[in-house]
């Protein structure tokens, strides 16, 4: 089974490449965000729980965010599943780590991280495009933009040493259409399976 990591910056196109990866390879998406969202939208128990630390103003907890991804891959495995993307997680070294612990008990280890660089005028260029088209509020202005890219700079960009430590990181371009980086990536997919 392949456990991929889809790591980059906002607006580095994350997203779309993970759903095109999906389809072609048979993955099960798990986007935190969207399994937050879901959660809470239908009160079940973690949901309530998820929605009790960010109701006040609070980071979840990561065993939180363990818990409720385990949830998740676990109602939506498939006997045609071939592996796991994860996209936009982790976010901070503590998180890599309880991923780690948490595929090790399922003798099932992350495999690799795709890292997608985009310069940043690029990516604020794509923010503020998507905040105008999709109405997201954390898209909306230059100034929201550019601090989401600083914390994701101070809080997420470490976890590159973390799996380059681990000989799992591999670093391509985020730019150019949406079929080359999607080629590049398929690239890069294509080593594993073989």
């Amino acid at each position: 089974m392949l456990n991929i990591i889809l790591f980059g910056p906002p607006g580095s196109g994350k997203g779309t490449q993970a759903f095109k990866l999906k389809e072609y390879y048979h993955l099960l998406h798990v986007s935190t965000g969207d399994i937050f969202r879901n959660e809470i939208k239908n009160s079940t128990p973690i949901g309530i729980e998820a929605k009790s630390y960010l109701d006040k103003g609070h980071l979840v907890p990561d065993e939180l965010t363990i818990r409720m991804l385990g949830v998740f891959v676990e109602q939506n495995a498939t006997p045609e599943m071939q592996g796991i993307i994860f996209d936009g997680f982790p976010r901070t070294i503590p998180q890599a780590e309880a991923l780690d612990k948490y595929l090790e008990e399922k003798n099932t280890p992350v495999n690799v991280v795709l890292a997608m660089k985009v310069n940043d005028q690029e990516l604020i260029k794509r923010l503020m495009n998507r905040g105008i088209t999709s109405g997201r509020t954390d898209d909306s202005s230059e100034e929201v933009v550019k601090n989401r890219l600083q914390v994701y700079y101070n809080q997420t960009a470490p976890l590159a040493s973390y799996y380059q430590k681990q000989n799992k990181f591999i670093s391509l371009t985020g730019e150019g259409t949406i079929d080359e980086i999607f080629e590049h990536l398929c690239a890069e997919m294509n080593k594993l399976i073989k």
